[in-house]
């Protein structure tokens, strides 16, 4: 029994050195560049391509080969974080810094295709390590030479950080940076040369990190946004810009996961999120982190004014309506599906923007929302034997409900911070969906879920969907401009004054919370009607980061952003995935340029230029 609680603590502390090396990279560049980084999974997967290729390239069989293909993979990727860094992100610095997240997930979908082209759809296994390739004895069982070698590698690779960091004049300007950029721009340091360094050594961080995991695992293209995830737990649960922090929270997280999969097996899914909810919960900047004392880029202009429609917008907008009504007449029954998604995921960017955009809530956890919303419809129909109109009833309620407990502990905490919380309460919930096989079917879905007879031609079903959400999405613009939304806004932008003249911020955020999640649960039930089906992936990551991308692609600061956003985004996704299999590359790239020329959205770029226009016009 002693030997496997030994074998299973050197395991967690071999996970957590890996973690940490990943992780302390993005931990710096977050600090000083204040850039939640997306991308750094797909550093961390160049990484281990590189390093294969390089190693096979040296002989791995010789100690300098081998040694050597990894420290060059390492420096690559820094010098491919480099190349990022001043081609796309210097060139958004000012915008919000939301926006900067929307460009390095744009660089994930390019990079995914790029590894595609170069490496090929095939996982690759890399060679053992010269020299490590045996095993210790620990007691009676036999351990692995190269995960002793891991466990060490992360204290040497702190103790190096912390000599860097405190003893040279990069490392001084780094914390100075870390803790008030912008007092470091006002004494004459090089802003955009420090910003240029921290990411490339950051990048060469995760590099490294993923250049030794060949002797543990295979090389694949799915590693990046496997590793992110738990990446980002790590320097939230440290605290944003802390690289102690980081190493505490991957040691805590890798040794409970090696203990969690013996103790807790049911949970294994979602452990490391449940720490990270309760550790934001107890202490809201993470276990080392400290309250950001300077403003986040782009958070320090003046939010645009949100202001009610023109006779003009609202004309374009009762000519959208129309046309999309006429679409049963003129469009073939596969273009009527199609339009039946965009419709609802119009919905669900609008429910998102709720939140974000008059609230200032950021959420990477909306999808919890939608995929509850689907599996009270599927529920209904399957556990209650009702029909379609009484589960879209109830169905957001199940959304709403969640909405208010989850949002009772968000609203406590702002910006990144707030944002894992979100992400933490979504993976909760898809990890219940995945493996409470008896009520939800787990990775088999619930099957089955059809609309009512009448519904069920897909021109009455499209009509059905489009009066929903038509008439969801124009009450929650009414919202917007209600004395709840104005109290939103004044809890954004001031919350401090909000609260001196009476405004309960927190209760305000939370209705508002509540009210999202509801909207997302329609859009969800939906969605299960439309697909005659409900899968955990409703509540994944990757739909919250759609919700994201189409909020933010039309424009936070727009009330009618994410409507034309949702059209944007997902329409382009599916005609892109018709016509090149290098889809992913083709859409970030789409992403990286809509950024660059419209740092506010597709919608507040029209605004910005319209106002630009009218300024320089006397005659208006």
């Amino acid at each position: 029994m002693l030997d496997l609680i030994l074998t299973q603590m050197l395991n967690g502390m071999a996970s957590a050195s890996s973690l940490f090396l990943v992780a302390s990279g993005l931990s710096i560049i977050f600090g000083v560049t204040r850039i939640v980084n997306f991308a750094h999974g797909s550093l961390y997967m160049l990484g281990a391509y590189l390093a294969v290729t390089l190693v096979g390239a040296f002989g791995p069989a010789s100690p300098l080969g081998f040694w050597g293909g990894i420290l060059l993979a390492a420096f690559l990727v820094g010098l491919i974080g480099i190349v990022i860094e001043v081609v796309i992100l210097r060139r958004i610095y000012q915008a919000p810094e939301l926006f900067q997240l929307l460009a390095t997930f744009g660089v994930v979908l390019m990079v995914q295709d790029i590894a595609l082209a170069v490496w090929g759809p095939e996982d690759r296994l890399g060679p053992r390590a010269p020299g490590f390739k045996s095993f210790v004895m620990i007691l009676d069982s036999r351990f692995p030479s190269y995960e002793l070698f891991l466990i060490a590698v992360g204290p040497l690779v702190l103790g190096l950080l912390w000599f860097l960091f405190r003893r040279t004049r990069w490392g001084t300007l780094v914390r100075a940076a870390t803790q008030d950029r912008e007092m470091v721009g006002a004494l004459g340091v090089d802003q955009r040369l420090l910003f240029t360094s921290v990411f490339g050594f950051g990048a060469a961080l995760a590099g490294l990190g993923g250049a030794l995991q060949l002797p543990r695992e295979a090389v694949t293209l799915h590693m990046d946004l496997s590793t992110i995830a738990e990446v980002f737990v790590v320097v939230v649960v440290g605290g944003l810009g802390s690289v102690g922090g980081a190493y505490l929270a991957a040691v805590l997280i890798g040794v409970l996961h090696a203990f969690g999969i013996l103790i807790f097996p049911k949970i294994t899914l979602v452990l490391v999120f449940l720490v990270m909810a309760v550790v934001l919960i107890v202490k809201p900047y993470g276990l080392m982190g400290r309250k950001p004392a300077a403003t986040l880029p782009g958070a320090a202009g003046i939010e645009p004014l949100l202001t009610p429609a023109t006779p003009g917008a609202k004309l374009a907008g009762l000519a959208a309506l129309l046309l999309l009504a006429a679409a049963p007449l003129a469009v073939s029954d596969a273009w009527l599906l199609t339009l039946t998604e965009l419709v609802i995921f119009a919905l669900f960017a609008a429910s998102l923007h709720v939140m974000m955009g008059p609230g200032g809530m950021a959420s990477f956890g909306h999808a919890a929302y939608f995929g509850l919303g689907a599996y009270g419809a599927a529920l209904a129909v399957k556990w209650l034997g009702a029909p379609m109109e009484p589960a879209l009833l109830l169905a957001p309620f199940l959304a709403g409900i969640a909405g208010i407990v989850f949002g009772w502990f968000c609203v406590r905490l702002s910006g990144v911070y707030m944002a894992m919380l979100t992400l933490a309460f979504a993976q909760i919930a898809w990890a219940t969906a995945f493996q409470w096989v008896e009520l939800t079917g787990g990775d088999n879905g619930i099957l089955g879920v059809w609309p009512s007879a009448w519904a069920v031609p897909k021109a009455v079903f499209f009509y059905l969907t489009l009066a929903i959400c038509a008439a969801s999405v124009l009450l929650l613009r009414r919202l917007v401009f209600s004395p709840l939304g104005y109290a939103l806004r004044a809890g954004r932008d001031s919350p401090l004054r909000a609260e001196a003249i009476g405004i309960d911020v927190m209760r305000v955020q939370w209705a508002a919370f509540a009210i999202a999640a509801f909207a997302a649960g329609i859009a969800g039930a939906l969605f299960a009607f439309s697909k005659g089906s409900v899968f955990p992936t409703y509540l994944a990551i990757p739909r919250s980061v759609d919700a994201l991308l189409m909020v933010l692609l039309g424009g936070v600061q727009t009330v009618s952003g994410p409507v034309v956003g949702a059209f944007a985004y997902i329409g382009l996704s599916e005609q892109l995935v018709k016509l090149t299999p290098y889809w992913r590359f083709t859409l970030g790239l789409a992403i990286v340029l809509l950024v660059s020329l419209f740092p506010r959205g597709l919608v507040g770029g029209f605004l910005a230029w319209r106002d630009r226009r009218d300024a320089g016009d006397p005659a208006r």
